[in-house]
């Protein structure tokens, strides 16, 4: 923790001690992931890279197969017909949110591999003109 020095303490309560926090706003608490990849300069691991998509497909999976049982259930159930008109609702909403978001996971792969590959140019780039302006 940062030791504030005797003349920048001021009681928590005191409106002035509001001011002299750092505020947190939006912008500094959500990173793009533009601006993550100018303060990372290592290599990332694919997990690293590939985590997100694959999540979101695998959730969107889970979603789907949601769906598909509780529509086959809806169709070999004898339940009532309130119960009945609830679940020949849900199933299918949750079918097509599944697929919706199984298909973004899979699109979004292609996407990342494209930005991979122009990440790599850049580099490529910045050190050669870095080489032929230092010269």
């Amino acid at each position: 923790m940062e030791v504030l020095p005797k003349a920048l303490e001021v009681d928590e309560k005191s409106p002035e001690s509001k001011d002299l926090l750092p505020s947190q706003t939006a912008s500094s608490l959500c990173i793009s992931s533009r601006s993550e990849s100018v303060w990372t300069a290592g290599p990332r691991s694919n997990w690293e890279i590939y985590r997100k998509p694959i999540v979101i497909m695998s959730v969107g999976g889970a979603i789907l197969l949601f769906g598909v049982v509780i529509t086959c259930l809806a169709y070999t159930l004898k339940l009532g017909e309130k119960s009945l008109n609830v679940l020949k609702m849900i199933g299918p909403a949750f079918l097509s949110l599944g697929l919706m978001m199984m298909v973004c996971g899979l699109v979004w792969v292609p996407i990342i591999k494209k930005k991979q590959k122009q990440r790599q140019k850049s580099v490529f780039f910045q050190n050669l003109k870095s080489f032929f302006l230092n010269r």
